[in-house]
């Protein structure tokens, strides 16, 4: 699917993997509709962008909301990408230090947000691209967005790496569900990547992340992300893989 010319939506789109995505695709020559949370710098980053973004506030959990920030971005022609990046972690250990259990409801608010948020987007989007007609022999695509903790949590991240490890566990069957309505699914693991999360960290913790990357030793650049979501759009026969993009690191315990 070329992406020049085309309809696409990315989740978390005003900052990090997701704003680093809409550039991308914007300058591969898609009209793209930021969508993240009304507190979030979405508008202003839009209007630095240019005339091919535009901004809607939206909760991806909300389903009213989602649906509608979704059909906005169907208003500049047929949405044929939708690039899920919404999310967000928590640390929280199964027994404290001072011997209680974990906490329930931060572990609720990861899972609603990365994995339900997921499945919304996987449903809300597949249903508005299966309306339109076949391009190429395909109506869309959905690239969704896990982490390395899928397959290697550490310890405190108990509640992200079980939403996370749900996105992948889901990535196959939905390319297999969207398969008669040619809409392709994928999903990109990152690793350890230079968001502005990472941004308030001593540069003696930003070396120590670094050296801990086998090749290249150094953070993962969004605009990385970015490239490969672009591919996974335009690559028609990527379908149901989880790519990892995390330089072969393999997480250590803690």
């Amino acid at each position: 699917m070329r992406l020049e010319g085309i309809s696409a939506a990315v989740t978390g789109g005003a900052s990090g993997l997701g704003l680093a995505t809409a550039r991308k695709m914007i300058k591969a020559g898609a009209q793209v509709t930021l969508i993240d949370l009304p507190g979030s710098a979405g508008a202003q980053v839009a209007q630095e962008l240019g005339d091919a973004a535009r901004f809607v506030a939206a909760d991806v959990t909300d389903e009213q909301q989602f649906a509608s920030a979704l059909d906005a971005a169907g208003e500049t022609g047929p949405l044929r990408a939708l690039v899920h990046c919404a999310g967000r972690g928590a640390h929280i250990r199964l027994v404290e230090k001072d011997g209680q259990p974990g906490a329930l409801k931060p572990f609720e608010e990861v899972i609603e947000l990365n994995l339900i948020g997921s499945y919304n987007a996987l449903r809300l989007g597949a249903a508005r691209m299966a309306r339109h007609e076949p391009v190429d022999d395909e109506r869309g695509a959905i690239v969704l967005t896990a982490s390395v903790a899928a397959f290697e949590g550490q310890i405190g991240q108990i509640a992200y790496t079980a939403s996370k490890a749900g996105v992948v566990g889901m990535t196959l069957c939905a390319a297999r569900d969207l398969a008669s309505k040619a809409i392709r699914v994928c999903t990109i693991a990152p690793g350890i990547m230079d968001t502005p999360l990472l941004g308030g960290l001593r540069n003696d913790v930003r070396a120590s992340l670094e050296d801990s990357v086998p090749h290249p030793r150094r953070l993962g650049s969004p605009a990385e992300f970015g490239a490969l979501a672009c591919s996974i759009v335009e690559n028609p026969y990527l379908n149901g893989e989880t790519i990892r993009l995390d330089g072969a690191i393999r997480m250590a315990p803690r």
